[in-house]
């Protein structure tokens, strides 16, 4: 086997070991058993357990993120939103041990992290498209981020169930998601109050 080839068995086997046990319980030893190889091989190549963990996630964070931006063609908002998250479901369905790593060690919730700073990137596209939405719907456009996270949030935390679930199908959660996000973001009322405030 090549250098090369070596390394990329390397980063399967480590990828796979990440998605099933999570960063922590993962070994160098037991992606070097799994690989058919002794630790220093594993040393010699991602200098440890966290240069191999990093390759994987960031690899992993260019798939999804490809998948998304590649998925967005065309002008028209609600297409944009329906594009995005059937991307996001199809990633989780055909890339569950990636999403499974980008999302076991990096939770939603915080503000650093793989995964969260991945859901910002989208959210930022979000924004520039709420921007443009918000200026002819007469909203304020400087509201446009908050709803961006919102909805990239809303997407993330479902995709993050559905991999559980897997059901209904993923067209079927990405209509559902559409559904409230986009007939939501439709009734948008420029100066929302809580009903609490009377």
């Amino acid at each position: 086997m090549t250098g090369k080839e070596r390394r990329e068995q390397l980063l399967d086997v480590g990828r796979a070991l990440f998605a099933e046990k999570g960063f922590e319980a993962t070994s160098i030893e037991e992606i070097a058993t799994r690989a058919g190889v002794s630790k220093p091989v594993v040393y010699e190549h991602f200098g440890g357990k966290e240069g191999l963990y990093a390759v994987v996630v960031d690899r992993e964070m260019r798939n999804l993120m490809e998948a998304i931006t590649s998925a967005l063609t065309g002008d028209n908002p609600r297409a944009l939103v329906e594009q995005a998250a059937l991307a996001l479901l199809t990633y989780i369905e055909e890339q569950t041990d990636g999403f499974r790593i980008l999302v076991r060690d990096s939770p939603v919730a915080t503000s650093t992290g793989t995964f969260s700073s991945l859901l910002n990137d989208i959210a930022s596209q979000v924004e520039y498209i709420l921007v443009r939405e918000f200026g002819t719907r007469k909203l304020n456009p400087k509201l446009a981020g908050m709803y961006a996270q919102m909805l990239v949030g809303m997407v993330a935390l479902t995709g993050q169930w559905w991999l559980e679930v897997r059901k209904p199908r993923r067209e079927e959660v990405a209509a559902h998601l559409v559904n409230l996000g986009w007939n939501g973001l439709r009734g948008l009322e420029a100066k929302p109050k809580l009903s609490l405030d009377g």
